[in-house]
């Protein structure tokens, strides 16, 4: 099984090519390529595919280190773009659209060897989320939680978020509140889990307790979904560039309001090319 390891600002993934018809990895292939001392190691596999529907390059399915399925990656589109690119299927100097679970995505060169990609609306309706056992569509939400009642924020950008706000993001309990937050009732999907501290209008600071992973140096559809929660707000500028710091790099999000949709640019990068021999469990 032939394979590109990629990252986005650190968020690291396999890229498998499937155009010419094989499979989708099993859950316990996933597994095997995600573990990081007996396989290849990343956060999530990518997988390119035939487009689904006219105008787009090529599809592509993200499968988390787990086996499980995701329906939005941002570093991992940047990454699917450069892989296109670099495949030449895709255009190096104009713009082209792909397409994830969650929708199309049109996608442009950054003019700074990254790219930006449209990753379409902020979906805010508890049942689009989704959010459970509320009374209805709030800017914040609350949760007990040990003893204490955790405030955050939700949306959906194509895969769920809660997003709370911390004093330091360096300082906050990630491993311990956000696998819970995951597990509550109140997210029957479970949630990728954001810690955001805001630096000033135009700048955050962000970790991410991802879905089927655990906290990864970077989550482009996290830090999405930040700046759309925390904008609203008004915490930080709508219509405006955004630096969102992540443990592995920054990225620039822009909520346009006017559009209604989220744009996201940043870094794709290429590690290395492989071919995995053996699939067997250790």
């Amino acid at each position: 099984m032939r394979f590109s390891k990629m990252h986005g600002a650190g968020n690291d993934f396999v890229v498998l090519d499937l155009r010419g018809g094989l499979p989708a990895p099993t859950p316990a292939q996933c597994a095997r390529l995600g573990d990081r001392h007996f396989g290849v190691g990343c956060d999530q596999i990518l997988t390119i595919e035939p487009p689904r529907s006219a105008g787009s390059i090529a599809a592509y399915r993200i499968w988390n280190a787990d086996g499980s399925a995701s329906g939005q990656c941002g570093n991992g589109a940047r990454c699917v773009a450069a892989w296109l690119v670099r495949d030449g299927a895709a255009p190096a100097d104009a713009g082209f659209t792909i397409e994830s679970p969650a929708g199309v995505h049109p996608v442009q060169h950054d003019g700074e060897g990254g790219f930006v990609i449209d990753m379409g609306a902020p979906r805010f309706a508890p049942a689009a989320i989704p959010l459970a056992g509320v009374d209805g569509e709030h800017d914040e939400y609350m949760l007990a939680l040990d003893g204490e009642t955790l405030r955050f924020g939700a949306v959906s950008m194509g895969n769920p978020h809660a997003v709370i706000e911390v004093a330091d993001a360096a300082a906050a309990d990630v491993a311990r509140i956000g696998p819970a937050v995951q597990a509550s009732a109140m997210f029957p999907a479970s949630a990728n889990v954001g810690f955001a501290q805001v630096l000033a209008p135009d700048r955050i600071r962000l970790r991410v307790f991802e879905r089927g992973v655990g906290e990864t140096l970077a989550c482009g559809s996290g830090a999405c979904a930040a700046v759309a929660v925390l904008a609203r707000r008004g915490r930080v500028q709508a219509d405006a560039e955004v630096a969102v710091e992540l443990p592995g790099g920054t990225l620039r999000i822009r909520h346009d309001t006017a559009a209604n949709s989220v744009f996201m640019a940043g870094p794709a990068a290429f590690v290395f090319e492989g071919n995995l021999l053996s699939q067997e469990q250790p």
